[in-house]
């Protein structure tokens, strides 16, 4: 962990020395890695491929260039890394790793992956140890985000209709011209009230889980420490959202892990604009936010959470006044 923050740091200081004008150019791709996680067997909810429901398949994609070179890719996708399981006990990229490689094979830049909002997503065939499923499925994407990019004119440039040439039928020509792209930036950071459930205490946790496995008892345990640590002080929570708009484009970022409706919703809401949402961002509050479905069907995601039905909404809600605030400035 020290050696991860020293070379945080050290990053940082190499951005803030080296940096330089620069446009980011924004596209999207689809990708069918995502599958729906929530599924019912005999009544039962649990965490797997649920090959009944749809998900959502967008790939939100920053070229970054200086001076027409492109000089690195931000890739923002929505699904869990949870390629490999309890059967590898090394640290791993997951799919990551593979997309990063192809990326940036082709590039020659660097790529920054940020995780969408993917509290009920996740790949279709997981929970295993071989590592070559995960590097498959960061093909599909890594892929995915290629094809997406090689659509997109040079650096710089968009489409301008040049005129018509006639022949045996009138063709309209395109041509490449130098873009003007949004200008300026801004910032926000706020927080949103959101409601808790009754909360048992640990002590009442340790006795509903007494008769489970050892091992899995005190990673639930674990858990519901970790989530009340320096986030749950009350009746209910301050939940940050930080906001930030580059030129055209706006990034959202937020502590939990919400569900893709977030995403979708402020797409929905705001269809002109390259949105980037990212969940598990900064911190306290690592905790679901799910639909409210999710709570009826008794999903994993809802008794997990310490917050009530319902706060998904509110965070939506929140997100687009923030997002609305940050373009009309």
């Amino acid at each position: 962990l020290e050696a991860l923050a020293a070379a945080g740091i050290a990053a940082g200081r190499e951005a803030l020395e080296s940096a330089a004008p620069g446009l980011i150019e924004w596209t999207t791709g689809r990708c069918t890695l995502a599958a729906d996680r929530e599924l019912d067997v005999d009544g039962r909810p649990l965490v797997g491929y649920n090959p009944g429901a749809v998900a959502d398949d967008t790939v939100t994609i920053g070229r970054l260039s200086v001076d027409g070179i492109v000089c690195a890719t931000l890739v923002n996708y929505a699904c869990h890394p949870t390629t490999l399981a309890w059967q590898s006990r090394e640290v791993s990229p997951d799919y990551v790793g593979a997309m990063r490689e192809i990326v940036e094979s082709a590039t020659g830049a660097p790529c920054l992956f940020v995780q969408g909002a993917s509290g009920e997503l996740a790949p279709r065939e997981q929970y295993t140890g071989d590592v070559a499923v995960a590097d498959r499925h960061g093909r599909s994407l890594g892929h995915a985000v290629l094809a997406a990019l090689d659509a997109l004119p040079a650096p710089g440039e968009e489409l301008t209709l040049d005129g018509v040439v006639e022949s045996g039928a009138p063709l309209a020509i395109w041509t490449g011209r130098a873009a003007a792209g949004g200008v300026g930036a801004g910032s926000s950071l706020t927080s949103v009230e959101l409601p808790l459930r009754d909360l048992p205490t640990l002590d009442e946790l340790a006795e509903e889980w007494k008769d489970i496995d050892p091992r899995s008892r005190e990673e639930r345990l674990g858990r519901a420490r970790n989530l009340r640590d320096g986030y749950i002080e009350g009746p209910t929570v301050q939940h940050p959202i930080w906001a930030w708009r580059l030129g055209d484009a706006v990034i959202v970022g937020h502590p939990g892990e919400a569900y893709s409706r977030l995403q979708t919703t402020l797409r929905r809401r705001f269809p002109e604009t390259p949105i980037v949402v990212m969940n598990l961002t900064n911190g306290p509050g690592f905790v679901y936010l799910p639909t409210r479905d999710a709570y009826d069907r008794g999903a994993y995601q809802a008794w997990q959470t310490p917050l009530a039905p319902g706060a998904l909404d509110l965070l939506e809600e929140h997100a687009v006044a923030v997002v609305a605030d940050l373009l009309d400035r």
